[in-house]
Formats: structure tokens, sequence, C-alpha cells
């Protein structure tokens, strides 16, 4: 699937709950459900500059494509560090660094967060497209 499509899909997910609570408990699901980082890659280097909580984000090149793991202390920020991860990971550096992530405003995230985790979100953004546009100037 293209960074697009996924956001799509993940458009039509949200729009499938009613309230913010539901959007939340599904976000926290997602959470439960992401591909965690390995112990020995928590490191300082891998924490998101940003983040009110600790967010480790963990970059790694297989095959050509950028592929993610991470892992957070607090519920919430593991959801959204889980919904990014879903969409960028797997993709080539280009794609990542070029895609337009419009699925943020579009289920409403922007709006209905706290002020500090939407400056996470924002770090995290930001972290994986650098972590991208590293990889394209090096060449992978």
């Amino acid at each position: 699937m293209t960074i697009n499509e996924i956001q799509d899909e993940l458009i039509d997910d949200f729009a499938f709950y009613n309230d913010w609570m539901e959007k939340y408990e599904y976000i926290i699901q997602l959470g439960k459900e992401l591909p965690l980082i390995e112990e020995s890659n928590k490191q300082d280097q891998y924490i998101i500059k940003g983040c009110q909580s600790k967010v480790w984000l963990y970059p790694e090149m297989k095959d050509g494509k950028l592929e993610f793991t991470a892992d957070s202390d607090a519920v919430i920020t593991k959801g959204l560090v889980s919904l990014m991860v879903k969409v960028l990971s797997g993709h080539t550096p280009k794609e990542i660094a070029d895609a337009e992530l419009y699925f943020i405003e579009q289920i409403g995230l922007k709006e209905h967060l706290s002020p500090t985790r939407a400056n996470g979100l924002l770090a995290m953004v930001k972290q994986m497209k650098l972590y991208a546009l590293a990889l394209q100037a090096k060449g992978n």
C-alpha cells in the first residue's frame, strides 16, 4: 500500500467512531499493536526531542525501505507513534520525505490533542522525515 492509501484507510477507520473517547480508545489499541523497539535500541539517541513523555524511534533500512520500530512510556503517545509507524514504515526514504501527511488533520487529531501531545506528534513527524532525508542523502 502507498502512504496515501494507508492514510485513507486510517481516515475511514476513524470515521467509524462517533466520539473522541472511542477514538482515543482506538489510538490506545493501536499502541498495543505497535511493533516494539528492541530493548537494546532504547538509547538516548533514539528518543524524540519535543515529546513530553519518552518516545523511542528506531530507523532501519531493509531492502531499500525504511522500517521503524518505536515505544513510549505513555499509552496515548504510544498510540500516536504507532499511527506514524503504520503510515510511514516500509517505504523508501524518498517516499517518506515527500509524503504529505493529511490524515492528521482529517481525523481530527489537530483539534483534539492537548498542545503538548500535538507538539509531540509534530516532533515524531519531523524526526521520521529527518531520518528519511538523511538516508536519502546517503544514497540508501
